[in-house]
C-alpha cells in the first residue's frame, strides 16, 4: 500500500528517508549485530547514538555552551509538572499565558506547586490568537515566564520572542521546535515532546540554562531532577534509547535539508498555500488572526458542518488522513510539520477546491 499523506497532530509524519535508514538498520546497527532497541544505554554503541544525537541538535539549534541537553521521558504534561518543581527555586508564583488547551494544561498543573498569575489570556477570543505582550501583566518577583510557543488544537503561534527581563522565560516548544531558527539565549528553559517534528513519541527533550539547575524542591524525584539528570548525561534511569537515535536521524536529515532556516521557508512555502485558499474560499474558513495562525497546525471549518464526515471520508479515500479537528473545537485541522511535503498540501487543497465544486 502507498503511504497516506499524514496531517495528524501527533504522533506525527517522520521523513521518510529516516524511516527507510532505521528499516535498514534495524537488525544490526553499524555492524554491532544489534538493533538500537537491544542495545545497553550505557554500552560504547548507544553511547556514540547518543553523543552525535546531541550534537546534531546543538548545531541545528546553534544552543550555547551553557545550556544543558537533556533527553527525558513524559512528555510536555510531565514538564507542565517537572519545570515548577526544577525552576520555583525558593519562590511561591510563576507566571503564565494563556493561549489555548496546552497552555491551560500546564496552568493547571502548576498550581499544585505554586501560585499562578495568569498574566495574559486570549481566551476571551476562543483562543484565535496571542495578547500583545503591551497588555501582559508580569510579576516582576516571579519565577519564571511560562509560554506554549505553538497551539496544536488552536492553531496560534508566537512569531516574536517575548522580552521577560530578567525572569526566566519557559517555552513549551513541542509542536514547532526545529520548524524555523530560535535565539535559545533568550529562554532560561525550552522543552518539546518529540512526537511532532523530532521523532516518535516517548522522548523529551529539556534544554536548560546551567544557572537554573540545582534548585529543586525536596520532593523532586531524583529521575526529575534536572541537575542529576544533566550530572548524569540523563541517563540517572534508562532513556528512551530508540527515539533518541530517531531524534539523531531526524536532525541528520534537517541538517541535509539545509538546517533551520530552509525549514523555515519549507514551512512558510506551504502553508501559504492552504491559508491563501482558505482566505479565498467563502466555503471553508480559519478561525486564527493572521497574524498569529501557525505554520504547523491549520484548524479550519467548513461552512456547512453537516458536511464534515463526507469531507473527511473524501480525503481519507485519496489517501489524506487524520484530518479531523480536536474533539473540543470540532472541524478540520491540517497538521503540516517539517516531514510533510509541499505535494501533500497541494493534494488537500486541490481535493477542497474539487469538494467545494461539488457541494456549493
Amino acid at each position: 500500500m502507498p503511504r497516506v499523506f499524514n496531517f495528524s497532530a501527533g504522533p506525527a509524519t517522520l521523513p521518510e528517508p529516516v524511516l527507510r535508514q532505521a528499516a535498514t538498520e534495524m537488525l544490526d546497527w553499524h555492524g554491532s549485530g544489534m538493533s538500537v532497541m537491544e542495545m545497553s544505554h550505557r554500552g560504547k554503541e548507544f553511547i556514540a547514538i547518543h553523543a552525535q544525537a546531541e550534537g546534531l541538535l546543538r548545531e541545528l539549534l546553534a544552543i550555547p555552551q551553557n545550556y544543558k541537553v537533556l533527553f527525558l521521558q513524559g512528555g510536555a504534561i510531565g514538564q507542565n509538572a517537572i519545570v515548577p518543581m526544577n525552576l520555583l527555586r525558593g519562590k511561591t508564583t510563576a507566571d503564565y499565558i494563556s493561549t489555548g488547551d496546552w497552555s491551560k494544561k500546564s496552568i493547571k498543573e502548576a498550581k499544585a506547586y505554586c501560585t499562578v498569575n495568569v498574566a495574559a489570556s486570549s481566551e476571551g477570543s476562543k483562543f484565535t490568537s496571542i495578547p500583545p505582550q503591551s497588555e501582559w501583566k508580569l510579576n516582576p518577583d516571579a519565577a519564571y515566564v511560562h509560554i506554549c510557543s505553538n497551539e496544536t488544537i488552536g492553531g496560534v503561534e508566537y512569531h516574536w520572542t517575548p522580552d521577560t527581563g530578567g525572569v526566566p522565560l519557559v517555552a513549551d516548544m513541542s509542536s514547532n521546535i526545529l520548524s524555523k531558527p530560535i535565539d535559545v539565549s533568550k529562554y532560561g528553559l525550552i522543552y518539546a515532546g518529540a512526537q511532532k517534528n523530532m521523532g516518535p513519541s516517548g522522548l523529551t527533550v529539556v534544554i536548560v540554562r546551567e544557572d537554573l539547575l540545582g534548585g529543586a524542591l525536596p520532593i523532586t524525584p531524583s529521575a526529575f531532577d534536572y541537575k542529576q539528570q544533566a550530572e548524569n548525561d540523563s541517563m540517572l534511569n534508562t532513556p528512551p534509547t530508540y527515539a533518541i537515535y530517531i531524534l539523531g536521524l531526524v536532525c541528520q536529515w534537517v541538517k541535509d535539508q539545509g538546517g533551520l532556516e530552509a525549514m523555515a521557508k519549507h514551512n512558510q512555502a506551504k502553508a501559504a498555500i492552504l491559508y491563501d485558499y482558505l482566505d479565498a474560499s467563502s466555503f471553508y474558513s480559519s478561525p486564527v488572526a493572521p497574524a498569529d495562525r501557525s505554520l504547523m497546525n491549520i484548524p479550519f471549518k467548513l461552512k456547512d458542518e453537516s458536511l464534515d464526515d463526507a469531507f473527511l471520508k473524501g480525503a481519507q479515500a485519496l489517501g489524506m488522513v487524520q484530518l479531523k479537528g480536536h474533539r473540543s473545537v470540532g472541524g478540520m485541522r491540517a497538521s503540516i510539520y517539517n516531514a510533510m511535503p509541499v505535494e501533500g498540501v497541494l493534494a488537500l487543497v486541490a481535493y477542497m477546491q474539487d469538494f467545494e465544486k461539488k457541494h456549493s
